[in-house]
């Protein structure tokens, strides 16, 4: 395995500060990685939103997981250039989520459509059976849903 290949998979380590069952590689949070010749460590991330409360957190984080591994320096990078986009999810990030009891997001190409919003399956029954209750949540990047088939109201993250 390449430096690359072990800073991507150390990376997996750090988990979002709101979501623990997800890492910030999952999440599309964390966009590029590069060595220099000087053996420094260069990450880029691109948060869900510029106003991300937890970016310095996050930033810390992965500074704090490379800092153990055998490199001269490490770098982390705030990037805005491409906004993030909830496609950048993996499948091991969707899975997470849903672990965590939020219902993933859907993929979507193109012009997003809101009606995406009440087709969003039930992460705890798996049921589509559900209704969109309020398009804002605790946070911008989720919704409020209710599942008619198990009676159980659930957070659904946000296609962005």
């Amino acid at each position: 395995m390449d430096d690359l290949s072990h800073i991507w998979e150390a990376l997996r380590d750090v988990k979002d500060p709101e979501i623990p069952t997800v890492s910030l590689v999952d999440l599309g949070v964390i966009t590029s990685v590069s060595v220099d010749d000087e053996n420094v460590v260069h990450v880029t991330m691109t948060p869900t939103f510029v106003g991300c409360p937890a970016m310095e957190y996050m930033r810390s984080e992965v500074v704090r997981r490379l800092e153990r591994m055998e490199f001269s320096g490490v770098d982390v990078r705030m990037n805005f250039d491409i906004p993030w986009s909830s496609n950048r999810i993996t499948d091991e990030g969707r899975a997470a989520l849903a672990t965590f009891g939020l219902a993933p997001p859907a993929e979507y190409e193109g012009v997003l459509e809101l009606e995406v919003l009440n087709n969003v399956a039930c992460p705890i029954c798996g049921s589509h059976n559900t209704t969109l209750r309020s398009p804002f949540g605790p946070t911008l990047c989720r919704s409020i849903h209710y599942c008619n088939s198990c009676g159980e109201t659930f957070e659904g993250f946000k296609p962005l």
